[in-house]
């Protein structure tokens, strides 16, 4: 599986974190920015990991900022793409098996970086489940994304 990576300035104390996790766990990483703590807009970076995934380049992504919020909301204005946010394993493993989860967002100036390693962990190591009343909810989801994105 191909990763992209992606954060702001305020996202990258954790960034190096995330991407020796991902390489840790066997998987490549697309690494789309930034490279430093630079001043930049998180908008742009969150587009380039969600334009990766839509585009077959990765399979899903963890997008960084201050709070993850930002990223959150930007990514899921994307088509295709189910951004979640989380601070904790629970929901990131949740979020993959019953929601469809493809994106994960994470706050680098709320989690440092060993938590942010776990969360990783969970989300990467998590398989939708897409059947039964997961699949029902799913696919109501889909029914309105198609509605808005037409």
């Amino acid at each position: 599986m191909r990763v992209a990576v992606s954060s702001d300035h305020a996202g990258f104390p954790i960034k190096e974190a995330v991407i020796e996790t991902v390489k840790e766990l066997g998987y490549e990483v697309l690494d789309l920015g930034t490279n430093n703590k630079n001043r930049v807009d998180y908008p742009d970076f969150a587009e380039k990991a969600g334009q990766a995934i839509i585009s077959g380049q990765a399979e899903r992504g963890i997008v960084m900022c201050g709070s993850g919020i930002g990223v959150c909301i930007t990514l899921n204005k994307m088509k295709g793409i189910y951004a979640g946010l989380c601070h904790d394993t629970y929901s990131a493993h949740q979020g993959v098996e019953h929601d469809d989860m493809n994106v994960l967002c994470l706050g680098g100036q709320i989690i440092g970086p060993e938590l942010a390693k776990d969360i990783v962990r969970s989300f990467l190591k998590a398989t939708p489940i897409n059947q039964g009343r997961y699949l029902v909810r799913i696919n109501k989801f889909k029914a309105i994304e198609k509605d808005f994105f037409k």
